[in-house]
């Protein structure tokens, strides 16, 4: 809004120049702040509820920000407007001249001198970098040699992140989850590094009153059992069973357990014994509501390996006769790792495809739309592959990320693409050159901008500070590169010749804006 501001003529009414900044800005915000708000609401739908608060809260958060821009902000800009008018300083509100004074320093000049603007367009000049980008980056950029260096790095950018897709890690360390400096880090080292052969201690609870003292029952329960200790991530040797060691001692001492009376009257027996099961027998109103047997986990070592147990466990669990399940506390962990993958190319999925619609629908372009897609896909497939390269695991933390990935890879393509299909010019190459001279520079103050906004967290002590700066850095890196390398190329090849339809949009004026940011 402020860039189209810039680019108005100063010598008309404040009226007229808010309703031309309006005119120009208030669609570009209106197309970047929609879809970056369906892409978090989108979010929402993912099975994780961290997932969804944050998306829910960005995504309002959203509007809120698009809903202060063009009110209090352009306000701000009407006021802004009058000193304008009154030839004021911008600071301290006393009039200034408008001719340069020779014979006072650069300083006093540069503070004290205003009014100036471009007498053939009526706004502000041309800046050094828009000059930038038409007179050297983008006649380079057009030279043939040059294409094909880019199609190559294309080629090689691809090729490594759909390797690192598949190479992709999932799951979530514990120790991320805890601050550097935390003593829990150097536990969970110790753990393996001397006990890395033992996975987590599983409990079996029997959820439900069964009748204990039939023996039909009891066998149901060791078959159960069973079945558990003959998989192949358990150690049978180390199971724990209250039932079995009290039939045990049934056996040895000659005690009768298959009538209730008797099998609930020596339990003291059993505890007289072993103490230590009185702790896994629940008994309410002379009934036992619930009990706990404990099997015994070796060599679970990766995220693969967690999923893979828990999957089994609790088929099996499931295909017992007796109600039975499976737990243990680092299970909330586990959980994740079996939608995350499916969650993550939903999410990313659809999302892609309502970007397509919001393109069609505000910029209706065809090839532009699927421009704009290409771009979008293209960078959340770089994101994700570059993960690996930078040790970041696919996990809950990350799949927030990668949901804003989408909303802010469309930022940098966009306009671009679509400054590239309405520009008048005759060649591939002329129209590649203006859509850069036009939206070059605001692609760049908006990657600059938003790495130095988080750049901060690089440092942080926090793995989920540190996930959220690499990749916000990967999407706005890749973003930028798409923006200012690759589509431009590409459009080359695949563009088309001739004027857009649109014949209400005076791409020129709107390139200069840095509508985008």
């Amino acid at each position: 809004m402020i860039s189209c501001w810039q680019q108005t003529n100063p010598e008309n009414k404040v009226e007229k120049r808010m309703a031309e900044t309006y005119a120009e800005a208030a669609v570009s915000i209106t197309i970047t702040t929609l879809t970056d708000v369906l892409a978090f609401y989108i979010g929402m739908i993912a099975s994780f509820p961290s997932v969804e608060f944050f998306c829910l809260y960005t995504g309002t958060a959203f509007i809120f920000s698009y809903m202060f821009n063009i009110t209090f902000l352009g306000a701000v800009l009407a006021l802004n407007g009058k000193r304008e008018e009154g030839n004021r300083h911008w600071l301290i509100f006393t009039k200034v001249k408008d001719i340069v004074q020779p014979h006072r320093s650069y300083l006093y000049n540069m503070c004290c001198v205003g009014g100036f603007s471009d007498k053939s367009s009526g706004g502000e000049g041309e800046y050094p970098m828009n000059k930038f980008f038409r007179k050297y980056y983008g006649p380079f950029l057009t030279k043939i040699w040059t294409k094909v260096s880019v199609v190559l790095l294309y080629g090689g950018f691809l090729a490594t992140s759909i390797y690192g897709c598949t190479q992709m890690k999932e799951g979530i360390d514990l120790r991320n989850l805890a601050s550097d400096d935390s003593y829990v880090i150097r536990y969970y080292d110790w753990v393996d590094d001397y006990f890395s052969e033992y996975g987590p201690r599983i409990m079996v609870t029997i959820t439900e009153n069964v009748p204990y003292w039939n023996l039909s029952i009891r066998n149901d329960i060791e078959n159960c059992m069973k079945s558990l200790e003959n998989n192949s991530y358990v150690d049978k040797s180390l199971s724990e069973s209250w039932l079995r060691m009290y039939e045990n001692v049934a056996r040895i001492g000659s005690l009768s357990i298959d009538t209730k009376a008797f099998f609930m009257g020596n339990l003291s027996e059993l505890y007289k014994l072993f103490p230590e099961f009185e702790l896994d027998i629940d008994i309410r109103y002379k009934e036992i509501a619930a009990s706990l047997f404990f099997i015994q986990t070796v060599n679970v070592t990766t995220a693969v390996d967690e999923k893979n147990l828990l999957h089994q466990l609790r088929d099996l669990a499931k295909g017992c006769k007796i109600p039975l399940m499976v737990y243990q506390p680092s299970f909330i962990y586990y959980d994740q790792y079996i939608v995350i993958v499916p969650n993550t190319i939903q999410n990313t999925g659809i999302a892609t495809g309502v970007m397509l619609c919001v393109s069609l629908l505000l910029i209706p372009n065809l090839l532009c739309s699927l421009w704009v897609t290409f771009a979008t896909a293209s960078v959340v497939v770089g994101v994700a592959g570059f993960m690996i390269y930078w040790d970041v695991n696919l996990d809950s933390i990350s799949m927030i990320n990668l949901v804003i990935c989408i909303g802010f890879s469309v930022d940098f393509s966009a306009h671009i693409s679509y400054a590239f299909v309405s520009s008048e010019k005759s060649t591939m190459n002329e129209k590649a050159v203006e859509a850069l001279y036009l939206l070059g520079y605001p692609v760049i103050q908006g990657a600059l901008s938003t790495i130095l906004g988080v750049i901060v967290l690089s440092a942080a002590q926090a793995y989920i500070f540190r996930t959220f700066f690499k990749i916000m850095f990967l999407v706005i890196l890749f973003g930028a590169v798409h923006g200012l390398v690759f589509i431009p190329v590409f459009l080359t090849f695949f563009g088309i010749y001739g004027r857009s339809s649109n014949k209400r949009v005076n791409i020129k004026k709107i390139g200069k804006k840095q509508q985008l940011f």
